[in-house]
Order: structure tokens, then C-alpha cells, then sequence
């Protein structure tokens, strides 16, 4: 398996989390939030990762996204081993390997729909022209275009959410991860921002892993993982 993220391998599964353990030390006790976890993602697949607040879920996808290391066990994303990554590998790893979109959203709020996507290719591989066209096809696939020069505040919940995704689709990722997606939304916009991930991740053959505690939306998914207390059960 490859050790860098200079080229990704595309025939490989998105992501091989093979028997990996977080564990944390408070005081004079070892916490274990994830414990010997082992997931196969293939390269457009869908996962669902449902589970109580506490369960492991975050902890999961930090480690599988680049932001937390494992205790123990091996992380493969497209092919490259991320395990023993450095600072800077990661960096650039997150950067070329994996999107977010996180429960809150987090738009950068005094900046336009383009311009939030745009701030993630000042860190990319793209610039000026390149990254500008990109953006205005993501805004026009998601159905923004009309909105790509409005702040976050004059957008509503769903359409703040199409942004996010967009941002995360921004360096073309081998696989994005979805944390609580549709927490903030009705369940009539989350079943369209959740048919909205779906379609965008199929249409590009994107992996994707979405963190969820609602068994109303896994339908959208190919498959669900349940975790509970760090242990993973497929289903």
C-alpha cells in the first residue's frame, strides 16, 4: 500500500479501518471510545453510521478523516496508509483525500456561497481561474447558482446545507464524511438534503459515511454500521 497521498489509488476502497482502538487517559483510567473497530467503505459506497450520543460516532470519523490518530489498528484511505503520519501528511491528507460537513455547518459567516467555497482551495491544489470555475459548477449542480453572492444568513437551513456539501466536494475527495446532516433540519428538508447527498455522491462514485442518529434516514444509504459504547455491528 501506497505511504503518500501524491496519487490516489482509485480501484482501492475508500476506506479499511482494520481493528482500530482510541484510547484516552483520564487521571489514573484508560477510556475507550473506540474499541478494535474494523470497516470496509468501497469507493462508492454509502455507509450509514447510527448510534446514541457518546457511542463512538465522532471518534470513528476523526480517525478515518485524518484529525484524531488511533491507539492502535490501521487506517487505509484510497489506498495510502495514514497511520503513521506525520503532522504535515495529514495536512496535506485532508486536504486531497477527505471532505466535511459538519452537524453545525460551519460557513465562514461573512463570506459569500462562492466565497466559502473558494476559501478551501486557497489550501488546494486549485487557484484563481480553475478554482472559480469549480466552484460555479459545484453552485450550479447543487442548485445555488442564484445564490452563489448571498452570506449565510440570507440563506436558508437547506440551502446553507447544499453550501457545506459543496465546500466538501470542492478538491474532489475520495470520500466525505457527513456528521448529523439533517440534526438542525425538519424531517421533510432532511429527507431532501439526504436524497440531495446521495445523488452527489453517486454521480461523482464518492464514498461516503454519514453520522446519524436517525434510523429514518438510513434508507438513503447502501448500508448501515450501528456503534455503540465503541464497538461496531454491522447490519
Amino acid at each position: 500500500m501506497s505511504t503518500s497521498s501524491s496519487a490516489p489509488d482509485t480501484s482501492a476502497p475508500a476506506l479499511e479501518m482494520k481493528a482500530v482502538r482510541k484510547v484516552y487517559r483520564m487521571g489514573d483510567a484508560d477510556i475507550i471510545a473506540l474499541d478494535h473497530a474494523s470497516l470496509t467503505v468501497q469507493h462508492d459506497e454509502i455507509v450509514a453510521l447510527v448510534g446514541p450520543s457518546g457511542s463512538g460516532k465522532t471518534t470513528l470519523c476523526s480517525i478515518a478523516g485524518g484529525i484524531l490518530g488511533a491507539t492502535e489498528g490501521r487506517v487505509v484511505v484510497a489506498g495510502d496508509d495514514i497511520t503513521d503520519y506525520d503532522a504535515k501528511q495529514l495536512t496535506k491528507f485532508r486536504q486531497e483525500r477527505v471532505g466535511f460537513v459538519f452537524q453545525s455547518v460551519n460557513l465562514v459567516p461573512f463570506l459569500t456561497a462562492r466565497e466559502n467555497l473558494l476559501v478551501v482551495d486557497e489550501l488546494g491544489r486549485r487557484t484563481g481561474a480553475a478554482a472559480r470555475a469549480r466552484a460555479d459548477q459545484l453552485l450550479e449542480e447543487l442548485g445555488l447558482a442564484d445564490r452563489r453572492n448571498n452570506l449565510p444568513s440570507q440563506l436558508s437551513g437547506g440551502q446553507r446545507q447544499r453550501v457545506a456539501i459543496g465546500r466538501a466536494l470542492m478538491n474532489e475527495p475520495r470520500l466525505v464524511l457527513f456528521d448529523e446532516p439533517t440534526s438542525a433540519l425538519d424531517t421533510q428538508l432532511g429527507e431532501q438534503v439526504m436524497e440531495l447527498i446521495r445523488n452527489e455522491m453517486k454521480s461523482r462514485g464518492t464514498a461516503a459515511i454519514v453520522v446519524t442518529h436517525d434510523e429514518r434516514i438510513t434508507h438513503f444509504c447502501d448500508r448501515s454500521v450501528h456503534i455503540v459504547d465503541g464497538h461496531l455491528d454491522a447490519a
